[in-house]
């Protein structure tokens, strides 16, 4: 099984949890802007709400690499949202990809709210939340 971790980030929050997926599963993490060079039969992707709605690089990386994912297990941060599911299952959708049921989210710190977020309890749960997608 093919499994690759794709983030987007502007503070570093969603940087932080790809890095710990990352690490939970023996793969690299990278920027939403490289490409997926061959099938991904899981592709974690990372990302959080900018304006209400996934970043326009987030929704472009979906569409141009659409042949080469299998499916989509979000991961993010955020000061209020509780999930990137909607927005990305938007995109994804239009496409053709599937939206696994399973996500992963945790606040993370913006401006003065969520202090330290995402902390060493979040970056914990979301190696042992990599961990069971990939033994399932």
């Amino acid at each position: 099984m093919n499994i690759a971790v794709r983030y987007y980030t502007r503070s570093g929050n969603t940087k932080k949890l790809a890095d710990a997926v990352a690490s939970a599963i023996a793969v690299e993490a990278k920027e939403v802007a490289s490409p997926l060079t061959e099938k991904a039969d899981i592709l974690f992707l990372g990302c959080s709400y900018y304006a209400f709605d996934a970043d326009a690089e987030v929704k472009r990386f979906i569409t141009e690499n659409k042949d080469n994912i299998g499916k989509i297990v979000c991961f993010g941060t955020s000061a209020m949202m509780r999930s990137m599911k909607k927005p990305i299952k938007k995109v994804a959708d239009a496409v053709g990809v599937a939206v696994a049921d399973e996500e992963f989210h945790c606040r993370g710190e913006f401006a003065k709210f969520h202090k330290g977020r995402p902390n060493e309890a979040d970056i914990a749960e979301i190696s042992e939340f990599a961990k069971n997608i990939v033994n399932k």
